[in-house]
């Protein structure tokens, strides 16, 4: 069974104040979650730096890195999405994911690939229209295009119909210029252990059902999608490894293991003639179609308690 966003809300109110019930129960969940969102915010710290980046052209068996002008690429890639696109939690520009994809796609195809990185810290899927548009205004567009997006999306509380939707319009968008496209969708935020229960609970329970529907969009407008959120019991097996120092991002072992999920269906992308056909938009299902109607007054709630100085992701 599905879970809208005002579902979730009102499964996580009958898990932290099941023994309250009655007309208070709606303002002692609020308060309850407030508390453990207010807990989560002094673990996990507001990134406000950039991650390290070096866009260029990667050529086989060099490590140094290109100008674009000094050698023109055989492969043109670029990454849209999130911090987690930008690789926000390494140390090293080596360990972002646009660098390990980049240098992955040298290595299988012996081509030479021009890396741009187009992705902001703190993006949802709202984001990636502008992230295009800048795009197709300084250039062309990229032979294959890797996005990235969704945890801001489930920590804004964003709808998770509406916000699969508005992905699935950007891969469509992207395919219509010629471009190849690989999702991954978004990640399980259950790995993060630093966030308390029952609001784990909730915020899994959203990102699950936004990788899901993000998912449908994505294949429906000709992309393809990698299930990140699979890695999730890789995360919860080594918090204190795969996680970074922020314990909200993923460190550059995470980074690594996201890449290598992401770099076959890149490699597949460069190498075919032909890439997917678009097909129609996929109407939402049953439980989510209403979603976009005024919830209730915890959902208002909820949603200004997460966005409240919220990690960006």
């Amino acid at each position: 069974m599905g879970y809208t966003r005002g579902r979730i809300v009102r499964d996580a109110a009958r898990a932290s104040v099941a023994a309250a019930g009655g007309a208070g129960m709606t303002w002692a969940a609020y308060s309850f979650l407030a508390e453990q969102a207010k807990q989560a915010r002094t673990v996990i710290p507001h990134r406000t730096d950039k991650a390290p980046s070096r866009d260029g052209v990667y050529v086989p068996g060099q490590e140094a890195v290109e100008r674009p002008s000094d050698h023109p690429a055989d492969v043109r890639l670029m990454v849209f999405g999130d911090s987690t696109a930008c690789g926000l939690g390494c140390d090293d520009a080596e360990q972002t994911p646009g660098v390990l994809i980049a240098r992955g796609l040298t290595r299988e195809t012996g081509r030479s690939v021009q890396l741009s990185t187009k992705a902001i810290v703190g993006a949802t899927s709202r984001g990636l229209v502008g992230q295009i548009d800048a795009m197709l205004i300084a250039g062309r567009p990229p032979d294959v295009s890797v996005i990235l997006v969704g945890a801001n999306d489930v920590t804004a509380v964003n709808g998770i119909e509406s916000s699969a939707r508005r992905l699935g319009r950007c891969v469509r968008r992207l395919r219509g210029e010629g471009s190849a496209v690989v999702v991954g969708t978004c990640p399980d935020i259950g790995v993060v252990w630093a966030i308390p229960q029952p609001l784990r609970t909730v915020m899994r329970t959203y990102s699950l059902r936004l990788a899901a529907r993000q998912k449908v969009h994505v294949n429906a407008a000709g992309g393809r999608a990698v299930p990140l959120e699979l890695l999730a019991d890789r995360f919860r097996a080594a918090p204190d490894i795969m996680l970074s120092g922020d314990h909200f991002h993923p460190s550059p072992v995470g980074y690594a293991l996201a890449a290598e999920a992401l770099l076959p269906e890149v490699v597949a992308a460069v190498g075919e003639q032909s890439e997917p056909v678009p097909g129609p938009e996929p109407a939402p299902p049953a439980d989510l179609a209403n979603e976009e109607r005024p919830t209730a007054r915890l959902s208002r709630a909820l949603r200004g308690v997460l966005r409240r100085d919220e990690p960006a992701a």
